[in-house]
């Protein structure tokens, strides 16, 4: 099994800056990749952006060029910088870990967001 604990979210004001941490623990071996992904009340969870094992990364457009993720493989945790935060980028941030061929998919337990105007 694979525990992730995420730690970071909280209230901003537009134009803050918040970092979102996930630690991996467990059976973390044949890691694909690792990611955040959101959900905001009253629609889909979406990606904002994920990191390969092999280094390729990937942002959701909504979030190119002020969100930062990035990857500490020995600590085996993944941050998200998230900077000139928007209302709109409320919502429930989730760490995502995918492992294995098939592959296998585990979420963290969320971490709130929340952006004032």
């Amino acid at each position: 099994q694979v525990q992730l604990v995420e730690s970071g979210g909280g209230l901003v004001q537009a134009g803050g800056s918040l970092r979102l941490s996930c630690a991996a623990s467990g059976s973390i071996f044949s890691i694909n990749a690792m990611g955040w992904y959101r959900q905001a009340p009253g629609k889909q969870r979406e990606l904002v952006a994920r990191v390969t094992s092999g280094g390729r990364i990937n942002y959701a457009d909504s979030v190119k060029g002020r969100f930062t993720i990035s990857r500490d493989n020995a600590k085996n945790t993944v941050y998200l910088e998230m900077n000139s935060l928007k209302p709109e980028d409320t919502a429930v941030y989730y760490c995502n870990l995918a492992r294995g061929l098939v592959p296998e998919y585990y979420w963290g337990q969320g971490a709130q967001v929340t952006v004032s105007s």
